[in-house]
């Protein structure tokens, strides 16, 4: 039945054997679950491949931002912000009673767009913070960034949720700011269901950053639970009959449903609202897969650039707009996203009509694409770049799991679009 199984950019593509086979030696040791020695590992891992001083665990990406925000003493001022961006990057801002300030992106590197940027610096003397994102794992224009940062006073905080792994210059992308996080959320670089880490060269905000993963505490026994399963029951049921009369998804839905497992985003954050578990520490069984992970980082990464290389060759010529090329960057690509007029008509299609599951990030200026733009203090026509890139962006996927042959599949299918010049 393995013809029923789809070729997806989401759905835990990180997970191989391995993960599958720890995860279910620790579902059945609770003891393992919340406390042990796996995080401080994962903790020493990160300083050492980062080459930076602190790395401080949690449970989420949106955890270590909620913790940077509250150890800079940010509360109750503004925040300079990409949008096109996920409503992660946005609630914990939220969470802080803070104000985000949105900066349009470039359309060619999906990232902070700089004279928008120093726009909105000049229109808002207040703000004091720049989160800049790494869009896809291809990383913004650190010497830009940079002098704008000395030049302003700021303090740099780096989204790098897309991007472990890439460079910019020399110099690993996570490093150059005040604070950086990163994600092992199911379909990041690395992957643990759930998880997150923030990194500093700052002792000061170390410290405080520690206090704070003390004070939020470990997540309940239930949820490490639901993300102990969620690579279990994708691996042998979800996956295999996903497009056998709906069944996989159909079960999917039900799981998540009845909280056997849990949602990528809970519905109180497309509202601007905090899920109760959130913030929380790392659990140590997440740490576990993490670590695991971690040890293919280098596999994993030689893969996605294989894919993206076949993706560049093969679409070179037509009509679908490639990311950008710069010789400063290593970028991590995470996913391989291109531009067509018809985006979101190819995004359909290629799940009702070939059972490939391409991407959507990003089909609305913030996304998914039921967050209330209003309870993200998001207006339209604020990042009009952002919000035209919304309808035309696609990403395919380059994850271990797509083999060339599904490479090939994917591009024979967009080639139907658009034909050579």
């Amino acid at each position: 039945m393995g013809y029923l199984k789809p070729i997806s950019i989401s759905l835990s593509p990180n997970v191989e054997k391995d993960d599958v086979k720890l995860a279910l030696n620790l579902i059945i040791r609770p003891w393992l679950w919340r406390k042990g020695k796996s995080a401080k590992e994962l903790e020493d891992e990160f300083k050492q491949y980062l080459e930076v001083k602190y790395a401080i665990s949690f449970n989420s990406g949106r955890s270590a931002l909620y913790a940077i925000l509250r150890a800079l003493g940010a509360s109750k001022g503004s925040i300079l912000l990409q949008a096109f961006t996920c409503n992660a990057a946005i609630n914990p801002v939220l969470w802080a009673k803070m104000s985000p300030v949105y900066v349009d992106c470039n359309t060619k590197t999906y990232n902070i767009d700089i004279e928008d940027l120093k726009q909105k610096i000049a229109e808002n003397p207040d703000a004091k913070i720049l989160m800049i994102q790494h869009t896809f794992g291809q990383p913004a224009n650190m010497d830009e960034i940079m002098f704008i940062v000395r030049q302003n006073g700021l303090m740099l905080i780096e989204d790098s949720a897309h991007a472990l792994g890439a460079e910019w210059n020399g110099q690993k992308i996570g490093t150059f700011g005040k604070a950086g996080f990163f994600s092992f959320s199911r379909d990041k670089v690395i992957s643990c269901v759930y998880g997150g880490m923030a990194v500093t060269d700052d002792p000061d905000l170390a410290e405080k950053l520690r206090l704070s993963q003390s004070e939020f505490g470990m997540p309940n026994l239930f949820w490490i639970k639901q993300q102990l399963l969620h690579p279990i029951l994708l691996h042998f049921i979800i996956l295999p009959v996903y497009n056998f009369l709906n069944l996989g998804k159909l079960f999917l839905i039900l799981s998540q449903w009845l909280h056997v497992l849990s949602k990528a985003v809970h519905w109180k954050e497309k509202r601007g609202l905090k899920p109760n578990y959130f913030p929380r520490a790392m659990p140590n069984a997440l740490s576990i897969l993490a670590l695991n992970q971690f040890t293919k980082l280098d596999k994993f990464y030689n893969h996605r650039k294989k894919i993206s290389n076949y993706y560049a060759e093969n679409l070179k010529g037509t009509k679908f707009i490639l990311p950008a090329e710069n010789s400063l960057i290593k970028q991590s690509y995470l996913r391989f996203t291109v531009q067509h007029p018809k985006a979101h008509e190819i995004i359909y299609d290629s799940w009702h009509k070939q059972n490939i599951l391409l991407g959507d990030w990003y089909t609305t200026p913030i996304a998914p694409h039921d967050t209330k733009p209003a309870e993200m203090r998001y207006k339209t026509g604020m990042c009009k770049n952002a919000e035209w890139l919304s309808r035309r962006t696609l990403n395919l996927p380059t994850h271990i799991n797509i083999s060339m042959k599904d490479a090939e599949k994917i591009v024979k299918f967009l080639e139907k679009y658009e034909s050579k010049k």
